[in-house]
């Protein structure tokens, strides 16, 4: 039997955010007893820690969806540093992920995670009429921005609307739905629009049994690359940006987006949230 632990990650309240299940012990495990235990557990994500490769960092860690493993990942990530930071309240936290190390900064319950690549472009993106057909909208309910899809480990589709109601109508139509998203050679599509207060996000992975994800740590860092390319940012400088997704599904999560830019490019992004644990318990090994 194996020590498994629920958080709910990028909230302090329970049974919002994104839900996830870590699983302790998992050197002795397959690839493919993970993945079992990922599609038992059915949640977005399920990461497994196992010893490091380098004794100087805390841990090495793989995540998994229900269907397939994915290099790195932002709410297993938070989740996870907070679940081995413990009490400590300040704490530097490694970890060794298939995308690269991912260092994790963690103080009075907010983890901060630097992402380990900067993104880059990814493939082009569909027309909005094909995108108005993907999501019910119609093609004057995209934008400011350009649509755009890039890539820092994961890939996604970065879909700009022009206000919060357009946001709460998009949803994937298919067969439109995955025709758009095979342009762009990605699995997932990111759906954001400005707030007074920052950015309000969805995001859809139908394809990968995530019909609507709570929280997604990974794009929202990749989703600098997307501000960058549509004029967002300054050439020289640090930005913040307060985003909130899962929204429209019930579950409301708090993200934190920092991004460092210098002459024109990023240099650094890093994501900050928090974590609640929800349960306990234990789970055979398949």
């Amino acid at each position: 039997m194996l020590d498994f632990h629920i958080y709910d990650v990028f909230t302090d309240t329970p049974f919002t955010g994104n839900p996830l299940a870590i699983v302790e012990g998992a050197d002795g495990l397959t690839t493919a007893q993970m993945q079992t235990i990922a599609r038992q557990f059915n949640l977005s994500e399920t990461i497994f820690i196992q010893t490091p490769d380098d004794p100087i960092h805390t841990a090495k860690v793989r995540i998994f969806f229900p269907t397939a493993e994915i290099p790195f990942a932002g709410h297993p990530t938070i989740g996870c540093a907070l679940h081995l930071a413990g009490d400590d309240t300040v704490s530097q936290i490694t970890l060794e992920e298939v995308a690269g190390l991912v260092p994790v900064s963690i103080e009075n319950g907010i983890a901060e995670f630097t992402a380990p690549k900067i993104p880059v472009p990814h493939a082009p993106a569909p027309g909005l009429e094909a995108l108005a057909a993907a999501t019910g909208l119609s093609p004057s309910q995209f934008g400011p921005h350009a649509p755009g899809a890039f890539q820092g480990g994961p890939s996604f589709l970065y879909i700009p609307v022009t206000d919060l109601d357009a946001l709460a109508a998009a949803r994937p139509l298919e067969p439109a739905w995955s025709a758009a998203l095979d342009v762009s050679d990605v699995h997932a599509a990111y759906l954001y629009t400005a707030t007074p207060e920052g950015i309000r996000s969805r995001m859809f992975a139908p394809a990968v049994s995530t019909p609507e994800d709570p929280a997604t740590g990974s794009a929202t860092a990749i989703l600098s690359a997307q501000l960058l390319a549509n004029g967002a940012l300054p050439d020289t400088g640090t930005t913040r940006i307060a985003l909130q997704q899962g929204v429209e599904m019930g579950r409301p999560s708090d993200l934190r987006l920092t991004i460092d830019t210098e002459a024109g490019e990023i240099t650094a992004i890093r994501v900050a949230g928090s974590a609640v644990k929800i349960a306990d318990g234990r789970i055979r090994i398949p």
